[in-house]
């Protein structure tokens, strides 16, 4: 960093930052453990059999266990792109408009799950449900090993509950399926053909302005020679919507070519499925009992309400020591 011309290269010259600041902040973590453990140990010496002491330390041992096991998550991140941010999509599947409700419920979820652990979240395009909910919407969440994190949360996840928009209140199944992808730094080798490119603009819109910006910029460009469609609304000026949704075709199309190659396609994106019966991972039940059971480790919870409200810290950790 310390190199004339380090900033001659501003992507690049970020990329190294936010590294150096990463390193910096492992250090600093590890540092402030060994103080900790070097305090504990003497608090120790000194206990002897006083109670208060010893239940002071019992305290203390059970923080740093904590400390630890949130760090230890980090030897299971060693993937190829782990390290990556995240777009992940959601899309309502079978359920009809219970399904674009849960859709939404589950948006909120990973909005909230961002929030605490300090990632960034935008909603980069969203399409409303005509009575209630979203058809589907496309989040970019940025932060150290973002995509590490939440890359097992990619399947369909199916609700059980009493219906809101039933007249006689009967219990729906609905379903609706994550999908996840790596902000890939190699989409620079893409290439695309301006004469392959439809692309319309629109007004942007969003349940009640609460997700987006309302704008007359939004952008959707259809690649004609695959039939990938992406759309992006959260900026104001339309040139922006452009370069984001530019960016996100051009990882739909580097994600398209893994494809070939079955084992990058296992662990970047896992094989097609439907949002449907059968294909589920998870299960999040509110009637007639409460439950969220993940099918793939076993863990469960019986409050569904603080696992919807983003507190998915036990799934996903199963999830990520199972890979």
């Amino acid at each position: 960093m310390q190199k004339s011309g380090f900033w001659d290269n501003h992507k690049k010259a970020t990329e190294i930052s936010e590294e150096l600041s990463n390193l910096k902040e492992e250090v600093e973590f590890w540092e402030r453990l060994d103080k900790e453990i070097k305090e504990l140990v003497e608090i120790a010496n000194l206990a002897g059999e006083e109670e208060g002491l010893k239940k002071e330390i019992a305290e203390k041992l059970k923080e740093l266990e904590k400390k630890l096991g949130k760090e230890e998550i980090k030897v299971f991140l060693s993937g190829k792109y782990d390290k990556r941010d995240a777009i992940l999509t959601i899309f309502s599947g079978a359920g009809g408009v219970d399904a674009q409700d849960w859709a939404e419920m589950l948006l909120r979820m990973y909005l909230k799950y961002a929030e605490k652990h300090k990632f960034k979240a935008r909603v980069m395009h969203i399409a409303e449900g005509q009575e209630a909910g979203i058809k589907n919407v496309t989040l970019e969440i940025s932060g150290n090993y973002a995509f590490g994190h939440l890359k097992r949360e990619a399947g369909v996840h199916r609700l059980v509950r009493l219906s809101p928009f039933n007249a006689d209140n009967l219990r729906q199944t609905s379903f609706a399926l994550i999908e996840i992808l790596p902000d890939f730094s190699e989409i620079s080798q893409i290439k695309i053909n301006p004469e392959d490119l439809k692309i319309d603009t629109y007004k942007a819109s969003g349940p009640g302005g609460q997700y987006v910006n309302k704008t007359e910029s939004a952008v959707r460009i259809t690649h004609t020679p695959t039939g990938i469609v992406v759309a992006c609304q959260s900026e104001r000026l339309q040139g922006a919507n452009k370069e984001k949704a530019m960016k996100l075709l051009q990882i739909k199309l580097f994600q398209k070519q893994l494809e070939s190659q079955e084992k990058e396609k296992k662990e970047i994106k896992g094989e097609k499925i439907s949002a449907g019966w059968g294909y589920q991972i998870r299960s999040y039940v509110l009637h007639p009992y409460k439950m969220v059971k993940d099918l793939r480790t076993g863990m469960e919870s019986s409050n569904p309400d603080k696992i919807l409200d983003g507190d998915l810290d036990e799934f996903i950790e199963a999830e990520i020591k199972t890979i």
